[in-house]
């Protein structure tokens, strides 16, 4: 199996090569990218808008196509705003998911949706 941080690298170039061939860098600032990214998360929404929980666990075809096309873009956007701050998004997560082991300890926040906060001082 190939290794992830050279997938991620494959996709960032592509991306890349995409947005310089059609000279759209010049639109493409951090701020205009984080905003495409919102946009785009809530048209993610939009799909889960009217349906129960049940129910967003069994997408019709037509539902799955459209879930699965605002991830790709969500995901487009992200790892275009990783190129334009020359992020290394493998490194980024790595690091946050120690943070978050830190904050959600599996003793306290098993089982439970509470907010961070809620377990600060029981640790």
């Amino acid at each position: 199996m190939p290794d992830k941080n050279i997938l991620v690298q494959s996709i960032k170039n592509k991306i890349k090569k995409f947005v310089k061939d059609r000279d759209w860098e010049q639109y493409h600032s951090p701020k205009n990218l984080s905003m495409s990214i919102a946009i785009e998360a809530a048209e993610l929404m939009e799909i889960f808008q009217w349906i129960t929980e049940e129910q967003s666990f069994k997408l019709n075809k037509k539902q799955r196509l459209e879930l699965e096309d605002e991830v790709a873009d969500i995901a487009v956007y992200l790892l275009n705003l990783c190129n334009v701050l020359d992020i290394d998004l493998s490194a980024a997560i790595s690091r946050k998911m120690i943070k978050n082991k830190k904050k959600y300890p599996v003793n306290l926040a098993k089982g439970k949706m509470h907010k961070y906060t809620f377990y600060e001082g029981k640790k």
